[in-house]
């Protein structure tokens, strides 16, 4: 009898264990051995058992292995859209953890630097004047961000540069919508406030571009708060409002 209660407290216990999430010791050794290749490999294995499907961590890696690699490039064929596999990694992650953000808590430094990256290529299809590149990536930056506003402007502004100025007028009203509920940007990655400063600065360009100064002036001064120490920003707002 003995033996039997023992054998089902064991299994009992096994039982919890299995259904508590691993450690992903593997994972962050591999990613602190910068054994990329490995790394993505490993929890890709993760990502596919169906008891950790709504972890987000496993997905997390993912991205933090593609994205890495695609930073040092492999001669590997299997890797050849390292960075675009990062974003779909990475996304997956912010979808299975919309409602409790907090789990990604201990990676928000390389989520942080994943969206800068995207915002800087952005920034530079604007300067190209690649409005069809730059909106690509504005579409697919509202998959990786908690705080989907600023590429909600940016994208009205990529709409508007197209001659689609139906389009991007619905963009910029929901933007707009979004943007009073917001009262504190203290939560929000550096990211994404950078994004929002520029689209809303390409909104009011496109404004002006159109001869509706007021709407360009109305659009800076409902994010001026955020932004009234920052250089870039002051210069097109004086520019507009003074």
């Amino acid at each position: 009898m003995k033996q039997i209660v023992a054998s089902l407290s064991l299994l009992f216990l096994g039982n919890i264990a299995f259904s508590q999430a691993p450690g992903y010791d593997d994972l962050k050794i591999l990613y602190a051995d910068a054994n990329y290749e490995k790394l993505v490999k490993n929890a890709e294995s993760y990502t596919m058992k169906e008891e950790l499907k709504k972890d987000p961590i496993p997905q997390i890696y993912l991205a933090k292995g593609l994205y890495k690699i695609s930073l040092s490039g492999t001669a590997d064929e299997k890797f050849k859209n390292a960075y675009k596999d990062a974003i779909g990694a990475l996304s997956k992650a912010m979808k299975i953890a919309k409602d409790s953000i907090e789990l990604l808590g201990d990676h928000m430094e390389f989520i942080n630097q994943f969206q800068g990256s995207m915002v800087e290529m952005i920034s530079n299809d604007l300067a190209a004047k690649d409005y069809n590149k730059a909106s690509g990536w504005a579409l697919k930056y509202y998959k990786i961000t908690a705080n989907p506003i600023g590429a909600k402007y940016l994208d009205g502004a990529t709409k508007y540069r197209k001659a689609d100025k139906g389009g991007a007028n619905a963009l910029w009203k929901e933007a707009e919508t979004m943007l009073k509920g917001i009262s504190s940007l203290d939560e929000w990655t550096e990211a994404d406030k950078n994004l929002l400063k520029i689209g809303v600065m390409e909104t009011a360009e496109c404004y002006v571009a159109g001869k509706q100064v007021e709407k360009a002036k109305e659009a800076m001064n409902k994010v001026a708060q955020w932004f009234e120490n920052d250089t870039e920003f002051k210069e097109k707002y004086d520019s507009l409002v003074n």
